[in-house]
This record gives structure tokens, sequence and C-alpha cells, in this order.
């Protein structure tokens, strides 16, 4: 059903802002570091797993060791589709524009949909008009990236499926969360993350490590700013603002990050592509009106 839109207070107004900037030079810092993908992938988990295990450590001991195997096994289930997202979304990156990569990535709210209704969760009918819109775009987007670089298809199939994925982690870390606290499971699922990763590292034959230190120094930035801050925000948000605010805020994400890299990257999209982007965003904003707080909330892992 439709969420009630509140006007969220001052302070809400600013942290938001502030997420949202580090949110969107997720994907821009990506592509202007000089490492392997998957070693991005790798560290900007391992690293969010080290944060926040030791702030865990000290605060949530107590937490960590009242787990049962129900909630460990969900865990370690939403860390395993996290790398996988991660996995398939900044290799994407590489193949296909910024702007593309980070609107097929948006749309993980219509999947997160499609697996609630795989699951027996009854989806209003307005979530389906706004699926059919956001799909208009997807279809719309790929047939012009396509027209342009045929390699980019791929790029944007990985974006695509590693919003899948994301869905998929936002689905079981909801059920986590309702029993487990944010920091406790998100340590683990960054640590379990980062191990998902490194075999398909392996057999792409990435390495880990041997970058410069200006990479390194990209890494971290990526690690702190989206990872960290952006999303700690974000959950801070979530206590005094309507989730369906928060969503509806993330997909400034898209025209965010359009904007950073056509300025600092110099990829500026094509005019075809923006009524694409604009199909998918109005979409995404149907999907995330019509649906229930639960199911918007964390709508993005970037």
């Amino acid at each position: 059903m439709n969420q009630v839109m509140t006007r969220p207070p001052a302070a809400d107004l600013a942290r938001l802002s502030v997420a949202i900037v580090f949110i969107a030079l997720s994907g821009p810092l990506i592509v202007a570091t000089a490492a392997a993908p998957l070693a991005i992938a790798f560290w900007r988990c391992f690293i969010a797993g080290g944060v926040t295990g030791v702030f865990v450590l000290v605060r949530e001991r107590a937490a960590v060791t009242s787990l049962n195997r129900r909630e460990i096994r969900l865990t370690v289930i939403a860390g395993v589709f996290l790398g996988l997202h991660f996995a398939a979304w900044i290799p994407s990156l590489t193949l296909t524009s910024i702007a593309s990569s980070t609107a097929f990535v948006a749309t993980q709210p219509i999947w997160a949909a499609v697996i609630a209704r795989a699951l027996g969760i009854r989806v209003p009918r307005t979530v389906w008009m706004g699926i059919v819109v956001a799909f208009a775009g997807i279809l719309l987007l790929g047939g012009i990236d396509f027209s342009i670089e045929p390699r980019a298809l791929i790029g944007d199939a990985l974006a695509l499926v590693s919003a899948v994925l994301a869905a998929a982690y936002v689905t079981v870390a909801e059920r986590v969360r309702q029993t487990v606290p944010t920091a406790t499971m998100t340590s683990m699922l960054y640590f379990a993350s980062a191990i998902t990763i490194i075999p398909i590292a392996l057999i792409a034959g990435q390495p880990f490590v041997g970058f410069s230190a200006q990479a390194w120094l990209m890494i971290l930035a990526i690690t702190v700013g989206a990872q960290l801050l952006g999303h700690t925000l974000m959950n801070k948000v979530l206590a005094t603002t309507p989730a369906t605010v928060v969503s509806l805020a993330i997909l400034l994400e898209m025209p965010g990050a359009t904007i950073i890299a056509a300025i600092f990257l110099g990829q500026i999209p094509p005019l075809a592509v923006y009524p694409a982007m604009a199909l998918i965003f109005a979409g995404l904003v149907i999907v995330i009106r019509s649906s229930s707080p639960r199911s918007v909330t964390e709508s993005s892992p970037i």
C-alpha cells in the first residue's frame, strides 16, 4: 500500500545529503582506482568487516556469543549474496558506463518485490505497474548501450545480475536484523562477503595486492565513504525518518553518480540514455512508494 510521506527532520536531511554524496561517489571512485575490480570488491568488504568487527568486540561481544545456528547461517548466506553482488557490480563498471551500471543496479527494489512474491507475499498491483515502467527503461537502455558498444551489454547484464543479488541479500539480511544487532550482523556478513569473493578472483586471475599507494588510498576512500559512512548515516536516519523516504533518496545516486562521472571522468552519456534512465527512475519511485516499509529498507548496498 502507499506509504505516508512526512518531511524528515532537518538533521536527517543533512545526514541523507552527506550519505547520498558518498554513495554516489562509489562508482566513479571505483573506475578511477588502478586496481583489479575483484580486489576492490574484496578489500572494501574485508576492511569494513574489520572496522565493524572491532566495534562489535568492544560494544556487542555478548550479542556475538548469543547467536544461534539459524542466525549465523542466515548471516553467512546474506554475506555470500552481498559478496556476489559486489563481484558482479564492480566489474560491470569497467565494461559499461557508470550511468548505465548505476541505473541497472538501482533496480534492486524491483527484484525484491519479485522475490517477495515468490515467497508468497502479496505484492500490490501498483508495484507491478512500476515494474513494467522500469523494465521498459531497462530494455531501452540496454538497446542503446548495445548500439553504441556491444561489449557494454555484458556490463549491463552484470549490473542487472548484481541488482538481483542485492535484492536477495536485503531479503535475507532483513530476517537477520529482526533478532541480531546491525553492527554484529554487518561485521559477520562483510567477512563472509570477502571470503566469497576470494575464489572468484583467483579463478579470474585477478591479484589482491601489488597496487600503487594511490590505489590503496582510493580503496580506503571507497570503503570508508560508501561502505561505512554512507550506509551508517542511512541506518541512523532510518530511526527517525520513514524507510520509504530513505529509499527514494537513495535513488538520487543514479543522477548523482552520472553527474560526478561526467565532470571528473568525462563520461557524458548520449542524449538517448536520459529517457531510458527517466523511465527506470519513475518505475522505481512507483515500486518504492507502493511497497511496505520493510521491503524498501536498506534498498542499496552499493
